[in-house]
């Protein structure tokens, strides 16, 4: 094969990771960041995205003699999206170079996390040692910004809002890029469903040490195939640990888990970290916290906002709460599973939050099936209103995927629908405690309930649908 030769301002497809090939720029680095020792490879800052990485030459194409090649085998509405962009940079540019890189940030971003024009409070951002992706975006009053080269908790002077909300952030997707340092501290990961089994892969594929326990022994065979270590108990997985994860179904497996023969209270020494990544309700939180600790034990919640795909990923959205400290120790973890964390203060408000996306995320899903069904029923056309619904203000991959899943029959799970009803149920529950009212959401949980019924329960959360047709 000859030897294809790039330069700085040359359009590319890059390959990264598992990822289909992007189009992208071959751009100069920062001058900070200095080129993986060893590698012939090219600085490349992709279309579409936020993403900029270094990628072996072997992984680059020319973008003009491969572009009907890879339009052909690549689908989707966010690589339509990034060839739109080339093509709209090429219209621009006319013959002159232009440097992606000196692009300034969306205004919208400070917006959306929060520092409100006047406020006095700025966000800063400050790369993470040895990767350029995974940013963490502090809201902070200080002027300077600090080296990047010194521990999280001196870098970056922090003053927090009255829920003491951080955020760590990544652009876009962080699972894929080969810049994360490990921790050298011993991983432990307890359960392997749909979103575990995702978060297991990438800690092993950046290079964690990790050793994993679930309930099927059998789903373990293929972690162990990729380097995982096998755990007997969750007792032993945490004696054999510094920082043990744990993501089952609903409150009370979590507290089996935790308080159950051979559980990770016996195996709770000081110093050992404990974090609880399933979504339950503040209460079990509180509970598993106090007994933690109270055997010295360090205690983070972390739930995690996506879904199967977005794990697989390493695209997933995490939401910390309790130890500060632990949060820290979790950062390359966090930056292999997921594109943004966030630190929301005290154990329980991570939870807290959690139930309230998800409540919106059901009661949305709800609607959409809906509003699909009644479109049969009026004789309209599905696809039509899908189509109508995707170029308005709600489109979004979330409505396009699950619409398209429901007119194909497709009910594989990317989300369990069973815990969705039980997100919505524990959000009620909030509720009715908060002395909040949430009729929208006891709503949806009727029909949930309903779908459940029909034996849904197993199938993903868009299969309430058929609570509609039934």
């Amino acid at each position: 094969m000859a030897t294809v030769h790039l330069r700085i301002g040359d359009l590319v497809w890059g390959k990264l990771g598992r990822y289909p090939p992007w189009p992208g720029k071959v751009v100069s680095p920062p001058k900070d960041l200095k080129k993986p020792r060893g590698k012939k490879c090219h600085f490349v800052k992709f279309f579409g995205t936020e993403d900029h990485a270094w990628i072996k030459v072997e992984q680059l194409k020319p973008y003009h003699p491969h572009k009907e090649e890879m339009i052909k085998i690549n689908k989707g509405k966010r690589f339509q999206q990034a060839v739109d962009a080339v093509e709209d940079f090429l219209k621009k540019a006319k013959g002159k170079e232009q440097d992606l890189t000196d692009s300034d940030p969306e205004p919208s971003t400070l917006e959306r996390l929060g520092a409100a024009p006047g406020s006095g409070f700025k966000w800063e951002s400050s790369p993470v040692k040895d990767d350029p992706h995974f940013h963490h975006f502090l809201l902070s009053q200080s002027e300077k910004p600090a080296s990047s080269m010194e521990p999280i908790s001196k870098r970056l002077k922090i003053i927090e809002e009255d829920t003491g909300s951080t955020s760590i952030q990544a652009a876009d997707s962080t699972a894929i890029n080969g810049s994360i340092t490990p921790t050298d501290k011993r991983i432990g990961f307890l359960g392997l469903g749909l979103m575990g089994s995702g978060i297991v892969s990438n800690l092993l594929k950046m290079g964690h040490v990790v050793t994993v326990w679930n309930r099927t022994a059998e789903k373990c065979d293929l972690f162990i195939q990729e380097g995982a270590r096998l755990g007997r108990t969750p007792a032993e997985v945490v004696s054999m640990c510094d920082i043990t994860f744990s993501c089952v179904s609903d409150p009370k497996a979590a507290r089996d888990l935790v308080l159950g023969p051979s559980g990770v209270l016996q195996g709770i020494r000081p110093g050992k970290c404990y974090v609880e990544m399933s979504t339950v309700d503040p209460e079990t939180i509180t509970e598993l916290s106090q007994v933690i600790t109270s055997r010295g034990g360090r205690f983070l919640e972390a739930p995690v906002a996506g879904s199967q795909q977005l794990s697989n990923e390493g695209m997933l959205v995490i939401l910390a709460a309790g130890d500060r400290t632990v949060y820290e120790d979790c950062s390359s973890c966090f930056q292999a599973m997921g594109k943004t964390s966030f630190f929301l203060g005290e154990a329980g408000n991570a939870a807290r939050m959690m139930l309230i996306l998800n409540m919106v995320q059901g009661s949305f899903m709800a609607t959409i099936a809906e509003g699909l069904t009644l479109a049969q029923a009026t004789g309209q056309s599905q696809q039509t209103f899908l189509d109508i619904l995707c170029q308005g203000q709600m489109a979004s991959t979330f409505v396009d995927q699950k619409c398209q899943n429901i007119l194909q029959g497709n009910f594989k799970p990317d989300y369990y629908l069973k815990h969705i009803q039980k997100d919505l149920r524990l959000a009620i529950s909030m509720g009715d405690m908060a002395n909040h009212p949430t009729p929208m959401a006891a709503a949806a949980n009727e029909v949930y309930k309903r779908a459940k019924a029909l034996d849904q329960s197993d199938n993903d959360m868009s299969a309430v649908y058929r609570a509609y047709i039934h």
